[in-house]
């Protein structure tokens, strides 16, 4: 796969782990939303606790790029679905953990009234890998 991070100052910085634009090349791999549930009890983990939900968010998210030949290196964009945007620097946390700033994916983050079984959190991701 091709990256290259896209960044300019006649936009505004980001004020996260992800960049304003990636430019990619590859095989695209799309990602659905996904939310806490434990894969091997199918329960939601974490409740209440956007930390532990968004741990494990990631953990599904990896689980599945994985699967398709891709790792979060490959990401070029993720959208961060919120019940509450007060939780955004806790997401923010955790999502860091995964993204290495300087070459972090483009990405949207949005509060919305209500996710699948009353979760938290929710994030979906396009990866690019060579073919």
């Amino acid at each position: 796969m091709s990256k290259r991070v896209i960044r300019t100052d006649k936009a505004p910085a980001p004020v996260g782990p992800y960049n304003q634009a990636i430019v990619a090349s590859g095989e695209l791999v799309f990602v659905a939303g996904q939310i806490s549930l434990d894969p091997s009890t199918g329960k939601i983990v974490g409740e209440g606790d956007v930390t532990a939900q968004t741990q494990q968010v990631m953990a599904n998210l990896e689980a599945i790029l994985t699967s398709a030949g891709a790792s979060f290196e490959d990401v070029v964009k993720t959208t961060v679905f919120l019940a509450d945007m007060n939780d955004f620097a806790a997401v923010n946390a955790v999502y860091a953990k995964y993204f290495d700033e300087a070459t972090a994916p483009a990405r949207a983050c949005v509060q919305v009234s209500r996710l699948p079984k009353d979760v938290l959190v929710e994030i979906e991701c396009v990866a690019v890998i060579s073919g």
